[in-house]
């Protein structure tokens, strides 16, 4: 899905980026979860680290523009 289409992308981002944790869960993220699971779905990401949505979608678009 293009998200970075929407106009409340950046809005988003920028939001997520001022999250306490979002540093260390995007370290989390790339360090373990991809590495068992790529192809991990935003949503289920949300639901295994009880974190929100928005963030999850987030930290996997970043990951995957890497």
């Amino acid at each position: 899905m293009d998200y970075q289409s929407n106009p409340l992308w950046s809005i988003l981002v920028e939001t997520v980026h001022f999250l306490p944790l979002y540093k260390s869960h995007k370290n989390y993220i790339k360090e373990k979860i991809l590495v068992e699971n790529p192809n991990i779905l935003p949503k289920e990401l949300a639901n295994r680290l009880l974190i929100s949505y928005g963030e999850a979608i987030v930290i996997l678009e970043e990951l995957k523009n890497k």
